[in-house]
């Protein structure tokens, strides 16, 4: 017997919700044991790829171009993922270090994981106008990739600093003059995740037409349809985390000022 047309849009509609659901369950789960390092400068070099010198320079630059605009970019490299996504954990760490004025959002991120080889700029809201998400992935692929490659970290930091502050500064017409660069590139890693979660929805609704529900009280019986998953708790984001004398020179006391980002930005690899 066929399904009248007012089942079937039930049914779509309730596999967009199961697939909203899963999604921020996945994401959730991904971070839930996710450790942040503190805040504790400009310059928070968690992988221990610069020197000192090179930390108190670009931490001088940082707080010139902060004491002059109030825009607080922030440099971290990380000694790895913890098996999520630079997108996911660049989004988290700004959101736990409150990059930025809490009015004005004004805050920046360049997130650098040599392990994996991923580099990602994150913007805040206040300065997506500004550093776009095309701007980013310029700044990326021409001045800090190419260094990368060769084993100079700090000249594709130092330069992508460079980048990032010029831009800010109203001297955006250097970099929109460079090559474009492929806005329709994917990351491998981000793709993965879709294909497993449409998966995952395929297996519930095959599951759910057959009525075998879910463990646990987690689906809704046979009148409901829908199935809701509650996400994993928030906690454990902070602590535990050694940073290898991440310092950056300046003294204590400095932390974001309460700003936050909604995933503005660009990534990369080499």
């Amino acid at each position: 017997m066929g399904l009248s047309t007012g089942t079937l849009v039930r049914l779509f509609l309730a596999l967009v919700v199961l697939f909203a659901c899963l999604a921020v369950y996945a994401v959730g789960a991904l971070a839930a044991d996710l450790t942040f390092p503190p805040l504790t400068g400009r310059v928070v070099d968690g992988a221990g790829i610069l020197t000192p010198d090179q930390r108190t320079a670009l931490e001088a630059k940082l707080k010139a171009h902060e004491d002059k605009t109030s825009d607080q970019v922030v440099v971290a490299t990380v000694p790895n993922l913890q098996g999520t996504t630079i997108e996911d954990f660049a989004n988290r760490l700004f959101r736990d270090w409150k990059l930025g004025q809490a009015k004005t959002n004004n805050g920046a991120l360049l997130l650098v994981a040599p392990s994996e080889r991923k580099v990602r700029i994150e913007v805040g809201y206040g300065l997506e106008g500004a550093l776009t998400d095309a701007l980013s992935r310029v700044i990326i692929a021409s001045a800090i990739t190419p260094r990368f490659k060769t084993g100079d970290y700090y000249g594709g930091i130092d330069a992508g600093i460079d980048g990032i502050l010029g831009i800010l500064s109203g001297d955006a017409q250097d970099w929109q003059r460079k090559p474009q660069v492929r806005a329709d590139e994917v990351d491998p890693g981000q793709v993965a995740v879709f294909v497993l979660l449409f998966l995952v929805v395929l297996f519930v609704a095959w599951r759910m037409s057959r009525g075998g529900g879910g463990r646990g009280g987690r689906s809704a019986g046979r009148g409901g349809g829908i199935v809701f998953l509650p996400g994993p708790g928030s906690g454990g984001w902070s602590g535990g985390f050694s940073d290898g004398g991440a310092s950056g020179g300046f003294g204590g006391g400095f932390s974001g000022g309460g700003g936050s980002s909604g995933g503005g930005g660009s990534s990369g690899d080499w």
